[in-house]
């Protein structure tokens, strides 16, 4: 069975898409039509921008899901079984299945974008990659920090956890995965404390977003970071994405679960192999290419 997984933050490049722009009228159409729905030419900037433009956080999201949508919308064998997108790649999983339509992800994962942005600015906070050490270790020590927030964000593979907080709380969290034997604690250029409770600013205003969006049913199971199933429901669906801004991303738990229900190859829709990488490490006998 093939799942198509697509990537989230962090996989942008400079030129993301041009080819795609160029070699293809349906895909020309579509970036056309998401630079009148923003109001300005993110097309420009994913082809030409610098990656200091990039990495706006409001630059970041749209592009990144721009470039997985229409990529799977205008290639001929994409026809999956399942799907999963990580964080982000969540929006984008569910354009590519027809839960969503493209007008309508793009829209979300703006407000997202600039909601998550707002959140950031009043609580200056971040994150940082944990390697080399147990789940339930990581767990533990950012449950033992209670004079600040820090919390356990991204289930990427065993060995690889990253943690979400206030900037003190993954200062003192990092000093303690070291002393507990982690390989490397290192804090992330991200602009906030992302799956965190400290983007619950950001959740209350996606929520409002995604009440007034229509959603259809999936052609497909989409396996969602926050309860890592494979779901068809849409009530669920909303559910679980409202709820993603401020949870952890299980996708360890996820690849487990598409595995388990059948999936043996795993082909990445957008930018970059960082997901390839990951499913590679948590099952080692997956078949992973990218479109």
């Amino acid at each position: 069975m093939k799942a198509y997984v697509f990537p989230g933050q962090g996989a942008q490049f400079s030129g993301m898409g041009k080819d795609l722009y160029e070699n293809n009228a349906e895909a020309r159409a579509l970036f056309e039509k998401a630079n009148e729905i923003l109001g300005f030419r993110i097309s420009d900037i994913m082809f030409e921008g610098t990656e200091e433009e990039l990495k706006q956080t409001k630059v970041t999201q749209p592009a990144i899901f721009l470039h997985s949508v229409i990529l799977a919308k205008t290639s001929p064998e994409f026809n999956p079984d399942m799907v999963a997108g990580h964080s982000l790649g969540e929006f984008s999983a569910l354009v590519a299945n027809g839960t969503l339509a493209f007008e309508d992800g793009l829209k979300l994962v703006y407000q997202r974008a600039l909601a998550m942005q707002e959140a950031c600015e009043i609580n200056p906070s971040g994150m940082a990659a944990i390697l080399g050490l147990e789940d339930e270790k990581v767990e533990e020590i950012c449950a033992s920090i209670t004079s600040e927030t820090v919390v356990p964000a991204n289930y990427n593979c065993p060995g690889q956890l990253v943690i979400s907080g206030t900037n003190k709380g993954i200062e003192i969290a990092c000093e303690k995965m070291k002393e507990a034997g982690a390989k490397r604690a290192l804090p992330l250029p991200v602009g906030g404390a992302f799956h965190s409770p400290l983007m619950e600013p950001a959740r209350e205003k996606l929520q409002k977003a995604i009440e007034n969006t229509v959603f259809y049913t999936p052609s497909c199971p989409v396996y969602q970071n926050v309860s890592t199933k494979g779901v068809r429901e849409v009530e669920e669906i909303k559910k679980n994405l409202i709820a993603q801004l401020t949870a952890p991303v299980k996708w360890t738990q996820s690849v487990q679960q598409m595995v388990a229900d059948g999936a043996t190859h795993f082909i990445e829709c957008g930018p970059g192999k960082v997901l390839q990488g990951l499913v590679k490490k948590i099952h080692k006998e997956a078949e992973v290419s990218s479109i």
